[in-house]
Parts: C-alpha cells; sequence; structure tokens
C-alpha cells in the first residue's frame, strides 16, 4: 500500500527532527533571540516597538524555519531510503509532504506557540488577540516550512546547502510575510489579509509538494 511509505516517512521525520539532540530548541533560540536583541538596538519606545513588533516577528519567524531545512531530504539521499520509498510507489509530493509536516510539526509549532510571549516584549495589549496571532503565525510558519522544503529538495544533493536553500527559499516567502504583518496590523488592509495569508498557505500546500516530489526523483536519478 503506497500509504505505508508516506507514514512510515512522516513518522522517521519525527525522530529525525531531534537528531543530534537540538530538535526545536535551535530555530526556538533563534527566534527568541531574535525578538530579545531587537527592543535593545531599536530602543524600548511602547509606540515603536507595538509598530514594528509584528514585523520584526515575521522575519524572524521566516529565517528561523531555514535553520534546520537543510536536513529534511538530504540523509534520505545520501543513505539510499528515498530510493527504497520512490521503489514503492507511493507518490514522492506525498512522501515530501509527510516529512516537511512532520518538521513543521515539531520544528515550526513551538515557534507558533512562543509568539504570544515574544509580542508581549513588544508591548502588544494582551488580551484574546494574542491567540489570534499565534494562529496566524502557526499558519503563515506552514507555508515558510513548505516553501522552504522546496528549496531542501532542491538542494538534496548538496553538501551544506544550507545557503542555497536560503536564496530559493527566501524570495518565495516574501508574500506570506506581507500579509502576516499586515494581518496583525491597524491599517485598514487588516481586515482582509488573514484572507490572503490563508490563501498563500494552501497555495503552498497545493504547489509546493509537487515541486518537492520532483526535486526528489531528479535528484534520486
Amino acid at each position: 500500500m503506497s500509504g505505508a511509505p508516506i507514514l512510515s516517512a512522516f513518522r522517521q521525520a519525527l525522530g529525525e527532527a531531534w537528531a543530534g539532540g537540538a530538535g526545536a530548541l535551535l530555530p526556538l533560540g533563534f527566534f527568541a533571540g531574535t525578538a530579545v536583541l531587537v527592543p535593545l538596538g531599536v530602543g524600548t519606545e511602547p509606540a515603536t516597538l507595538r509598530a514594528i513588533g509584528p514585523g520584526i516577528l515575521w522575519v524572524s519567524l521566516a529565517l528561523s524555519s531555514l535553520v534546520t531545512l537543510e536536513r529534511v531530504f538530504q540523509a534520505d539521499t545520501e543513505d539510499g531510503t528515498l530510493d527504497l520509498w520512490l521503489q514503492t510507489g507511493a507518490p514522492a509530493a506525498a512522501i515530501a509532504a509527510a516529512k516537511t509536516f512532520a518538521h513543521w510539526l515539531t520544528a515550526g509549532l513551538p515557534l507558533a506557540l512562543l509568539s504570544p510571549m515574544l509580542l508581549l516584549m513588544f508591548q502588544a495589549r494582551a488580551s484574546g488577540a494574542l491567540l489570534e496571532n499565534m494562529a496566524l503565525y502557526a499558519i503563515g510558519g506552514i507555508a515558510f516550512y513548505f516553501w522552504g522544503g522546496v528549496g531542501a529538495a532542491l538542494s538534496a544533493t548538496v553538501r551544506r546547502g544550507g545557503l542555497l536553500i536560503s536564496l530559493i527559499a527566501l524570495p518565495l516567502y516574501v508574500p506570506t510575510a506581507i500579509f502576516g504583518a499586515l494581518a496583525m496590523g491597524d491599517g485598514p488592509s487588516s481586515a482582509s489579509a488573514p484572507l490572503f495569508l490563508a490563501a498563500t498557505t494552501l497555495f503552498a500546500l497545493a504547489a509546493a509538494p509537487f515541486a518537492m516530489g520532483a526535486a526528489l526523483r531528479l535528484a534520486a536519478d
């Protein structure tokens, strides 16, 4: 059954996310470190922090998602696991999506859960809006990880391909980051921005797995 390799890839990715003992701690540290350092550089004026906080955290989330993406597909390419999965007849796009989603669960979801605490550092109001913003970070984070997965798949055969992943993924992150920051603002466009943010994530979920699958098939040839 083609579903068995997909489930196996999902379970393997959950374990691989903690390989080396870092797991979600490395992107969490990067995310939190950026949020702590920015106020030190721009000052502690509440109005300024409140204005730039959401955008800074979106940029931090985008960069944090790149920290551990290098190992999503690289090990499978090196040890032949990718070839075995493709020989089972399971869709390469489904395998790639399963591994990327598992990686988001272990490394990306904790970033979204941490975001309300970091928003408070930027003088955000402690209300139900913090939970709404956390949901926005979670939705946007999925798009970041799936577009980053495209870069990871294209660089699966490249040793130390972190820079290549960044060059491929960062331009694809731009719409999500823009609509995410707008959705958390107070301007006239903030009302419709969450819908556009959700649309960018749905597009990533629809398109990125096929791009990843095509890249992985090329890597396996």
